[in-house]
């Protein structure tokens, strides 16, 4: 499978990582994520669009199978997600199975004390790995991990910004200068700002990212009245 992942040359190693847990697994998909504030949250490579639209969901929620692998450092197997996931993330579990995906397995990338981030595996049909299976896969992401950190440390050595917003093929930064925009036009905190807008993509069925777009090409002004 061809990712559409594209970027820098440490992003583009990450890259190939991540294409080669597809190549190794009974998976349709995967995308390896960074979390926390080191490194910031965002997806570093992704082999589709639906991998990418996973992480960008556990993102706006800010909970999911990836943010549980990151925060208990253990793995999160989930063969049917109709199944298992039905009382621990709702909105995330329609969400995941609008797109198709039926089964999710979320690895934690893991450096000694470091934590790094993530990666989600998903699959169009409901599956279980083995146990030498997830083993193996966890020691895919243990090296993936000490990629990205080698990477970030190299780059900030050589004062570059390989994993800086700018430079990261799925990059939320916009998130962050329309939660600017919104902090000025309601005069509120930069956290409250950020509700706003996650509280508007929630209730319009839309992405953070679509409405931050909105919002800094002014297409919506929440300082605005509504109309009627």
């Amino acid at each position: 499978m061809r990712s559409e992942n594209k970027g820098p040359p440490a992003v583009a190693a990450v890259d190939g990582m991540v294409r080669r847990f597809v190549r190794s697994f009974p998976v349709t998909g995967a995308a390896v994520s960074t979390l926390g504030d080191v490194l910031g949250v965002q997806t570093v490579a992704a082999t589709d669009r639906v991998a990418a639209r996973m992480d960008e969901i556990q993102f706006d929620l800010g909970e999911g199978p990836c943010w549980d692998a990151f925060r208990l450092r253990r793995p999160v197997l989930l063969s049917d997600l109709r199944r298992d996931l039905g009382g621990a993330w709702p909105i995330f579990a329609e969400a995941a199975w609008t797109e198709g995906v039926c089964a999710l397995f979320a690895f934690p990338l893991l450096v000694g004390p470091f934590d790094v981030g993530a990666v989600d595996l998903y699959s169009r049909r409901p599956r279980t790995l083995a146990a030498d299976q997830a083993q193996k896969a966890a020691t895919f992401a243990d090296a993936t991990a000490r990629q990205i950190l080698h990477d970030a440390l190299e780059s900030s050595r050589s004062g570059g910004d390989t994993y800086t917003e700018d430079n990261r093929p799925y990059s939320r930064k916009i998130i962050h200068q329309a939660t600017g925009m919104v902090l000025a036009q309601l005069g509120i905190s930069a956290e409250d700002a950020r509700l706003v807008i996650q509280a508007h993509a929630f209730a319009n069925d839309r992405s953070m990212m679509e409405v931050a777009r909105d919002v800094l090409e002014r297409r919506i002004d929440f300082s605005a009245p509504e109309p009627g």
